[in-house]
């Protein structure tokens, strides 16, 4: 009789301490349609008024009002080479632009020898009609013949430099550890365009001195911390989907070491997942999600346990993923929106504190995710 009670109690004191862990967690919010009709939209950028920069894939820039009206295309764009993973891709709005009305953005650039991802400035007008002043201030190099990995996310840093990710195309894996080229690596510019002179490889012979890390493979996702470092995510080969805090000068491995394989099976590079001199992923996805977009939530919005979290959208499932980190440690996963049923390209926190979401389709969607 008394062991039952006993075993009645510590079942009993084990419901209440699962049901505190479980009721700590906020519930996933709903969400709410501010836009639809785009056509594989890629980038989100907040500006002034309340208003919103959009890209489309197949080359269109577009101001969406507070009211989720969406403008005309934007004229003043570059030729862009459109195709395969290749188009308009990411844009930022400058840190100052409510007094400069400075934008950036990336896009896969046609050339001799093919195509590969450039960034480009811009300013917008006035009345938000047109880009004016349209310059591309990086290339880069070699152009490769591919319409796959640009990579081609845009962080501005807190001393004003441009971070931007590059992919290493899928055909020229193998340079992605070389410094003699841009194919897989993350650069870090002036807003000129131009090398900072404290990058890592300014002064090595033989290195391009806009190289920030090298060792990367299709970076489709870039942010800020909260910490003020970049974090980067990155898609794998059939697995091996990478959270990473890319640190100047530093190795990430790619294609020498992958938690992925060879589509169709087999290993890839040196079929190891570790090797001294390049660095272990904070996080990793086997299988993989395909992720794309990721936002830190930093508001008040959506209760103290979404505090401090960083999502990140997947392409291939159609979730959002909530990932709590203490530090650089991961603790836990969470996954959301398991039944919106569409590709999540981007992930963005908004000046009013909301997530924005975008939805990879020929219609897609901009989201606003409300508590």
């Amino acid at each position: 009789m008394a062991m039952g009670l006993l075993r009645r109690f510590r079942v009993a004191c084990w419901t209440l301490l699962l049901a505190g862990s479980v009721g700590a967690h906020a519930a996933s919010p709903k969400v709410e349609v501010v836009s639809t009709g785009l056509e594989n939209p890629w980038g989100l950028a907040f500006i002034d008024g309340g208003r919103m920069l959009v890209t489309e894939r197949p080359g269109r820039l577009r101001v969406v009002q507070p009211d989720g009206t969406l403008g005309a295309p934007l004229p003043g764009l570059p030729k862009i080479d459109v195709g395969g993973q290749g188009g308009l891709l990411d844009v930022v709005a400058d840190s100052l632009f409510e007094r400069n009305r400075t934008l950036y953005f990336c896009f896969s650039e046609p050339g001799p020898g093919g195509n590969s991802t450039a960034l480009a400035s811009a300013q917008l007008s006035a009345d938000a009609t047109r880009l004016e002043n349209v310059r591309t201030i990086f290339s880069q190099k070699p152009k490769v013949a591919s319409k796959a990995h640009f990579g081609c996310r845009i962080v501005e840093a807190k001393d004003q430099t441009l971070f931007l990710t590059l992919g290493e195309r899928f055909s020229r894996k193998d340079d992605a550890q070389k410094l003699d080229n841009h194919l897989g690596k993350i650069v870090r510019l002036r807003k000129d365009g131009s090398a900072p002179p404290d990058n890592p490889f300014a002064t090595r012979p033989g290195a391009l001195p806009e190289i920030w890390s090298y060792g990367h493979r299709n970076l489709q996702g870039a942010t800020l911390g909260p910490d003020g470092h970049l974090w980067t995510i990155e898609h794998g080969p059939q697995g091996g989907d990478e959270v990473n805090r890319p640190e100047a000068g530093k190795n990430y491995g790619w294609p020498v070491i992958t938690y992925g394989e060879n589509y169709g099976g087999g290993a890839i590079g040196e079929g190891i997942t570790a090797k001294t001199g390049m660095e272990q992923p904070l996080h990793y996805w086997v299988p993989s999600i395909a992720p794309s977009g990721m936002a830190w939530v930093t508001s008040d919005r959506y209760g103290k346990d979404w505090k401090g979290s960083l999502l990140v959208g997947s392409l291939k499932f159609g979730h959002l993923a909530r990932l709590t980190f203490r530090g650089t440690k991961l603790v836990r996963e969470e996954k959301l929106l398991t039944q919106l049923g569409e590709r999540l390209r981007d992930v963005r926190q908004g000046p009013d504190g909301f997530i924005y979401l975008l939805t990879d389709e020929s219609d897609g969607r901009l989201l606003r995710l409300v508590p």
